[in-house]
């Protein structure tokens, strides 16, 4: 597989992450530990759906449910938006985030079958500022090993990875590119770019 289809699909894992914005309620501190336990937790789950021998739909849903569970998919959309996140209504802030979720999902949702086979694995965590990075290899069948670090915060008010940087490459830049180019294309025009999103595969 090319290394720019493997990045791409590893990006949608992590959901294409972005700098948790909105402060979380008054909780203990995040922990080294409690970084490694939820990536431990997500690569877990990752691991069983694309050896599950699911069908690519059964695989999309699963796909999603571990977005939601895991990642700060809101923040991620909100940061793909860039500036017309702040003229968006809240319905159209609403919409687009579930766009948002269905788009990514199927867009990844689609290559899992790529992987069947493969693994990845925890090796290493490390504080980062105010986050962890957790360090993985992702191993896939017939490939050379290459590395995958997830970036984790707890600014929701409980941990949740927010951003994914393969090979040095940095995924949510990608990601933005992509939905930047989308509204450009529909001159700003957000209801148009939500009709896009859920279309898009």
């Amino acid at each position: 597989m090319p290394r720019s289809d493997r990045r791409l699909f590893l990006a949608g894992i992590v959901g294409l992450g972005a700098a948790a914005l909105v402060p979380g309620a008054a909780r203990a501190e995040l922990t080294l530990e409690d970084a490694r336990r939820l990536i431990d937790q997500v690569v877990s789950e990752i691991n069983e759906v694309i050896n599950s021998g699911k069908s690519e739909e059964a695989m999309y849903r699963d796909f999603r449910r571990i977005m939601e569970k895991y990642a700060d998919v809101p923040i991620v959309a909100q940061s793909a938006l860039g500036v017309a996140w702040r003229r968006a209504t809240p319905a159209q802030r609403a919409a687009y985030v579930e766009a948002f979720k269905d788009y990514i999902s199927r867009k990844y949702g689609s290559r899992f079958r790529q992987f069947i086979g493969g693994a990845i694995e925890v090796r290493d965590t490390r504080k980062v500022k105010s986050f962890y990075e957790v360090i993985t290899i992702a191993r896939l069948r017939g490939e050379e090993p290459f590395e995958v670090r997830f970036l984790v915060s707890d600014k929701r008010g409980r941990p949740l990875f927010f951003n994914l940087i393969i090979e040095g490459v940095n995924m949510l830049a990608t990601e933005r590119t992509e939905i930047q180019a989308m509204l450009e294309q529909r001159r700003g025009n957000i209801d148009l770019l939500i009709q896009d999103l859920r279309k898009a595969a």
